[in-house]
């Protein structure tokens, strides 16, 4: 099962439950993947090449609702192509999110004196399996992947694609957007939002697995913080993610303490 159906009018999208964030509409990662993965299965035809990054914005909560899409060609031609995909809510004029795709044309260069580096291939399944739910108690995006923590990198791997035949950036993106919650400094003492996702790949994951190794660093003073991590295939490094992060108190507790307080 696809996470976002498509519907008889082109770009336009129903979203399952398992779409669903931790708190109000979609989860960002599941956003960014769907409109990342129509850009991915638009550059064959357009020979635009590979997908190499993703800048996502969200910009207000996505509904549980019929979503439509539009695709901006930013500049096409050459070796690299830059392709915007914007979402809305069926029926509404105010846009939820926004992607910034960057694809390339791949073309070998030979350079002397670089060597690859091999590492032993990882298992993630002999690592504890991780679980966490929603404060809603339904269905959301973490149930759509296997998620499991070694060492320092958490794994995981998606049991459903975004939409069907979705490209490997997409496939990435999912898993990418929980960096920020990998690493807090402090757990399940503040909401912590990313308004805004970047992930860039320098080459395609081999199998299913995605794993970060995840930092984040908190301001409580401004209310801000910033997540980033290296992103790993079960073959080695694969790119970088980062985003950043709003603090934002729990919906009904109490107003936010000032610096140097618990809460950061």
């Amino acid at each position: 099962m696809a996470i976002f159906e498509p519907l008889a009018t082109p770009h336009h999208w129903k979203p399952a439950a398992l779409a669903a964030g931790p708190f109000a509409g979609l989860q960002g990662g599941a956003v960014a993947s769907l409109l990342t993965a129509e850009v991915e299965a638009m550059a064959g035809p357009r020979n635009w090449g590979t997908a190499i990054s993703a800048s996502a914005w969200f910009l207000r909560p996505t509904p549980m609702a019929e979503l439509r899409t539009h695709v901006a060609v930013v500049t096409e031609g050459g070796r690299v192509s830059v392709v915007d995909n914007t979402l809305w809510p069926v029926g509404e004029q105010q846009p939820c999110a926004t992607v910034r795709v960057t694809l390339s044309r791949e073309r070998a260069v030979e350079v002397p004196g670089l060597h690859g580096s091999a590492a032993d291939p990882v298992d993630p399944t002999r690592f504890p399996l991780r679980s966490p739910h929603a404060v809603h108690g339904r269905n959301w995006f973490m149930d759509a992947m296997e998620a499991r923590a070694g060492s320092d990198v958490a794994w995981f791997r998606m049991h459903h694609s975004v939409i069907a035949d979705a490209g490997p950036l997409a496939r990435v993106l999912g898993p990418a957007d929980w960096t920020h919650g990998i690493a807090r400094p402090v757990q399940n003492v503040v909401a912590d939002p990313n308004p805004n996702l970047a992930v860039q790949l320098f080459r395609p994951p081999r199998g299913a697995w995605i794993g970060i190794r995840a930092e984040a660093r908190w301001r409580p003073e401004a209310g801000l913080g910033v997540g980033s991590g290296v992103l790993l295939d079960v073959d080695g490094e694969i790119g970088r993610v980062s985003m950043s992060v709003i603090l934002v108190p729990f919906p009904g507790s109490a107003p936010a303490a000032g610096p140097g307080s618990a809460v950061g």
